[in-house]
């Protein structure tokens, strides 16, 4: 077992059985988990993004979650960059990383050269750039927009001043267009890695969601999004998670709560196959019958990591 990959990740769409999975390979590799989905880095956000309790933990450690207060953003940049961190910290305590979440793209920065556009940035640039605008006028850089990215040219308004001098400050800084920028990224591995996917068959998978709002419920899902309803949390990247988008509908009268209820499990069933989607095409994964359980699925990645090479 020379050639065990340096990472893991496991993902799945929601209700796929990720979590107990992750505790099991961590329990078994010497792993330590680090969150992959996109709203369980948020505090106070427990139940609806049926986040892993202490218990659940099994002393295996976990990373990335609750390290952002709900009134806070949070970029799939910021992600990648401290994903990273954490895969370093825990290769140089000699454990194995292991990725766990329903956010593909997430995922997908972090195991491949995924670099984002904010990053082609540069103070200077921008603000010659500004300085141009002031003194020329917009229908200056539209055009030289237009002569040397007439992609981005088509979708950017002349008045749009912000947008205008961003293609250009892209161009500038990169070299490239911003679709050809985002064209040659996300392709190579960086990481000598293993990606697992669970998968569930579509009608079971439903049921499995339909169950899992009505436990969400019983656990106090209502009173959860109403203790931040009540501080005033509004219009933010947090509340906009299903579960509680459809709670704050009800809150606003909107809905009944009824209603809410099957909106939930309606949203998160469309979720779910937009995240397979995602899964099936954009990443290279190893996929395994959810039905199978948890020890037997886990099992099967064992003997599979015996030979295991790279994707």
């Amino acid at each position: 077992m020379n050639d065990l990959p340096e990472v893991l990740a496991i993902v799945g769409p929601t209700a796929s059985g990720k979590t107990a999975l992750s505790v099991a390979l961590a329990k078994a590799l010497d792993g330590e988990v680090i969150n992959g989905d996109a709203m369980q880095v948020y505090q106070q956000l427990n139940i609806g993004t049926a986040k892993i309790t202490e218990e659940e933990k099994e002393g295996i450690p976990h990373h990335l979650f609750d390290v952002k207060n709900p009134m806070e953003e949070f970029s799939v940049a910021e992600y990648q960059l401290s994903v990273r961190k954490w895969i370093r910290d825990i290769q140089e305590r000699g454990k194995t990383p292991i990725i766990v979440g329903g956010t593909g793209l997430y995922v997908q920065s972090v195991l491949y050269d995924f670099r984002f556009t904010e990053e082609a940035a540069d103070p200077l640039v921008r603000s010659r750039l500004e300085v141009e605008l002031e003194q020329n006028g917009a229908h200056t850089l539209y055009e030289k927009l237009v002569r040397l990215d007439p992609i981005s040219a088509e979708k950017i308004h002349p008045n749009n001043h912000r947008r205008l001098i961003r293609a250009l400050e892209i161009i500038e800084v990169t070299g490239r267009t911003k679709k050809d920028h985002e064209k040659e990224v996300g392709q190579k591995p960086l990481y000598h890695h293993l990606l697992i996917g669970l998968h569930v068959p579509r009608d079971v998978l439903y049921e499995r969601i339909d169950r899992r709002v009505d436990g969400m419920m019983e656990q106090g899902l209502l009173q959860e999004a109403k203790a931040l309803w009540d501080q005033g949390i509004r219009n933010v990247q947090s509340v906009q998670a299903i579960g509680y988008k459809e709670l704050y509908q009800h809150f606003e009268e909107e809905l009944t709560l009824a209603e809410a209820i099957a909106l939930i499990k309606k949203n998160t069933r469309n979720y779910a196959k937009r995240q397979m989607t995602y899964f099936r095409n954009k990443l290279s994964v190893e996929w395994f019958e959810a039905e199978l359980g948890t020890m037997e699925i886990c099992k099967e990645i064992l003997e599979q990591m015996k030979g295991f090479r790279s994707i």
